[in-house]
């Protein structure tokens, strides 16, 4: 069945609270500032997850189940009845008067020391919980009319870039690489949400790389460094791991044009691959190898992440 493009529901609550990882509690109305969340809440910033949203019905099954939880208590900002905002894209718009959010996550990581757990005994917002930025302020309060509007399939696409490098996540190096790619990005119109360097350990390469992929749906990351010959250079085998579908297309084609420019092309191991609707791209180390690569591919790109996203069908060449 079709999904619908509006989804209408009622806020059954607004709530806040003075710190992170505590119950939030029930208040009269929530003042939305743009760019930042709600006044006097502890999430409000400069970050992606400025407001959280629950499912009014979800918490219902829940207290359905014997738990006796109660308006806030899984630290939502907005409790709505009407919308499975689980089952919606990122890059929903959620509108409520003045108020306009941009959902920009699904889920979070769970943290097993939160108040929140150890009260209740689980959580629900790890698993059922949605977060947004604040795009135009106001005020929202209980009973408040609320539309959820599915993303416009032309918006631009979204990217994240990951340099693995040891020294420079300990700061002892500059990154090039990363801001190479970034600058690239962004010229050719892709919105870079979010950056960060990392130390060549694949475990905690598969954890960004899956949180970006299943959380925050990023159409593209690109990984810059760790493909190379280096018992530290494990990449391509951390991206392996994560992946449901191989698109080895893209990496080859980088090492067959890089080949026209140096024959050590031949010794990059970079892989492509496809994470749900996120295509993953390992890059190499150097910024002028991340510059080299990303103009052999960026401008073939946009049909492959349009079938991705579903807004364009799969065709033969023309």
């Amino acid at each position: 069945m079709a999904q619908e493009n509006h989804m209408n529901g009622i806020v059954r609550a607004v709530c806040t609270s003075p710190a992170k990882g505590t119950e939030k509690r029930p208040v009269s109305q929530g003042i939305f500032i743009k760019n930042f969340g709600i006044k006097d809440d502890a999430h409000a910033g400069k970050w992606h997850r400025q407001v959280s949203i629950l499912s009014y019905d979800k918490v219902e099954e829940f207290n359905a189940r014997g738990a006796q939880v109660v308006d806030g208590d899984f630290g939502e900002n907005l409790l709505v009845e009407g919308v499975d905002f689980k089952n919606l894209p990122v890059g929903t718009i959620i509108r409520s008067g003045t108020v306009v959010l941009r959902m920009t996550q699904i889920g979070k990581e769970c943290h097993q020391g939160c108040a929140i757990r150890n009260r209740v005994g689980d959580c629900i917002m790890p698993r059922e919980g949605v977060f947004a930025e604040v795009l135009e302020e106001g005020i929202i309060r209980p009973g408040d009319e609320i539309t959820a509007e599915l993303p416009d399939p032309e918006r631009p696409f979204t990217a994240a870039v990951i340099t693995l490098s040891d020294k420079g996540a300990k700061g002892e190096r500059e990154d090039k690489s990363g801001p190479t790619a970034v600058k690239m990005l962004e010229e050719a119109g892709y919105e870079v949400v979010e950056t960060m360097i990392i130390p060549d350990e694949p475990a905690l390469l598969k954890a960004q790389l899956m949180r970006l992929a299943d959380q925050r749906q990023v159409d593209l990351i690109l990984t810059s460094g760790g493909t190379g010959f280096s018992l530290r250079d494990q990449t391509p085998e951390a991206t392996m791991a994560v992946a449901d579908r191989n698109a080895p297309g893209i990496a080859e084609y980088i090492r067959m044009r890089s080949a026209q420019i140096t024959d050590r092309a031949m010794l990059s191991r970079g892989v492509s691959v496809i994470r749900k609707g996120t295509l993953i791209i390992n890059l190499p180390g150097s910024p002028k190898a991340v510059h080299e690569s990303l103009e052999f591919i960026l401008h073939a790109l946009d049909h492959g992440l349009r079938i991705l996203r579903g807004s364009v069908s799969d065709c033969a060449r023309q």
